[in-house]
């Protein structure tokens, strides 16, 4: 039985004390047994952004804890409390008592609730996905993920429609044949465009850089490079593999179309596949963000310049500049003839041109606002540092009530609680959520451990981590609160994730 409850489950407590035998002892608080008071606990004074736990009030993470956005506010019926080694107990105050019905309900809640928090060893949580999705996995090369998104179906039965119209004027015999080859052309095309991501792929591999995904979509794919490569040498060499793959495949197909006989399946093939490769080169060598001839750009700015910030912006409006000339010079190059078109100025021709020079038009555009902000937020990276964002803390015993803990943290000036053991080895911290969902008048009766998230290796964070290296500590280990500890091993004190939140929205609103 917990201190200061009735051993008596009646609604209502009892007016004697039954520890202490004298009458006259000052009466019991309402709080003894908040049921007859739910409305009051409820419509207590939350201010508008409070975080209330609802996992049962027993302050273990509850799952998914890390995506609040995808579990909206609950109706204000908190559940009941745990105790995840003896059960309910009867004589704890209780804001809600289940009905028949809700017992399955609930069961399930609290078995999610307690082997999340890593009290249910016989059935763990499923693992939480790693993979980063986009589409459909078709494998994994050199390790890193290839997935194909949906657009590329769209794209797919586009250049096989365009490509089928082509073929029915070169082989009129094929006749609705023609759609089967020119498939099989839109397969191989985007095969050489996944060679061409695999270079850019293995070279950053090469610099020790990790790669996320490749992914093949509407406009060919991108290699999702996670970090900038250190020296201008290396970003143009990133930069610069890709287009040179595209111009050795062109090479080769040109080489196997010598022996072919022009006017046949296999002569058409290796001709468009050398066209098209040939067109990934040149259109990727234009100098503009987000294209690789951009980078190649900005390398060169950046060697000159020595900040690879100018070479970013610069490249950056070289490719806004490039994406207007896309879309007013295309379809009038393509009107002129110069492309090979048939100079048919109306109809469905026209049309088709200037969509699809508006839509290069956007993807330019947007890229180089991209890589722009990109590189705006690399630069203000490193005014986040650990250290500076830590809150100070206060060490509790694990029996600690919680109006205690606060009291000391109060006096202290502090603004987090590491529960630690005899010894003052840390051994969990309590989540601020958690105690917002404990009512003021409850927290005399609540222990600090009973809200507190047990630490892991990835939740011990070095307090010298500043920029990217803190955001990819975080990022490997989700939590709320994190331990931040000297290099000696002493606590320093308290990193939550959200104070980290609002100082990058903060160094992103600062002008370059």
């Amino acid at each position: 039985m917990r201190p200061g409850t009735d051993s008596d489950p009646a609604p209502h407590p009892r007016p004697e004390n039954t520890r202490a035998p004298e009458r006259t002892a000052p009466p019991r608080p309402h709080t003894i047994d908040p049921r007859p008071f739910r409305p009051v606990t409820r419509g207590r004074r939350f201010e508008q952004g409070d975080t209330v736990d609802v996992s049962g009030g027993n302050g273990k993470p509850r799952p998914d804890e890390d995506h609040p956005a995808e579990h909206p506010p609950v109706p204000p019926t908190p559940n009941p409390e745990h105790d995840p080694e003896h059960g309910p107990d009867p004589d704890r105050a209780t804001p809600d008592q289940p009905g028949p019905g809700d017992t399955e309900d609930r069961t399930e809640h609290e078995h999610r609730s307690l082997a999340h928090a890593g009290i249910a060893r016989t059935d763990p949580p499923p693992e939480r996905p790693k993979e980063p999705g986009g589409g459909i996995l078709m494998g994994r090369p050199f390790g890193v993920p290839v997935y194909v998104a949906p657009s590329w179906f769209l794209v797919a039965a586009l250049i096989t429609w365009v490509f089928g119209g082509q073929l029915d004027r070169v082989l009129p015999e094929l006749g609705a044949l023609r759609y089967l080859v020119s498939l099989f052309f839109a397969v191989a095309f985007y095969a050489s465009v996944l060679v061409h991501e695999l270079a850019h792929t293995i070279a950053a591999l090469r610099f020790k850089l990790p790669v996320r995904r490749i992914q093949l979509q509407f406009f060919g794919g991108v290699s999702e490079i996670e970090k900038e490569a250190e020296t201008p040498g290396r970003e143009f060499v990133l930069a610069f593999v890709g287009p040179l793959l595209s111009l050795v495949l062109a090479g080769l197909f040109y080489l196997a179309l010598k022996p072919v006989q022009p006017g046949t399946v296999p002569g058409v093939l290796l001709a468009g596949l050398m066209v098209s490769n040939l067109i990934v080169a040149i259109f990727n060598l234009l100098p503009g963000l987000p294209l690789d001839g951009g980078r190649m750009l900005r390398a060169v700015v950046w060697k000159i310049t020595g900040k690879p910030m100018t070479g970013t912006v610069a490249a950056a409006w070289v490719g806004r500049a490039l994406a207007v000339s896309v879309l007013i010079g295309l379809p009038l190059l393509n009107q002129s003839g110069a492309l090979g078109g048939d100079q048919d100025i109306s109809g469905m021709d026209t049309v088709t041109d200037a969509l699809l020079a508006a839509i290069l038009a956007a993807i330019i555009w947007t890229g180089a606002g991209n890589s722009l902000r990109m590189a705006r937020l690399r630069e203000h990276l490193p005014d986040l540092r650990a250290r500076t964002l830590t809150r100070r803390a206060v060490p509790v015993q694990t029996d600690t009530p919680l109006s205690e803990g606060l009291r000391r943290a109060n006096a202290a000036g502090a603004r987090a609680l590491v529960v630690v053991d005899a010894d003052g080895t840390p051994l969990s911290l309590v989540r601020e959520a958690a105690i917002v969902g404990v009512p003021e008048h409850r927290r005399p009766w609540v222990a600090v451990s009973e809200l507190a998230q047990d630490l892991t290796d990835g939740m011990r964070v070095s307090a010298e981590l500043s920029g990217e290296e803190l955001l990819d500590t975080l990022r490997a280990t989700p939590a709320t609160e994190y331990l931040v500890i000297e290099n000696t091993g002493e606590i320093y004190g308290v990193l939550s994730a959200a104070d980290v939140e609002r100082a990058f929205v903060k160094a992103m609103a600062r002008p370059s």
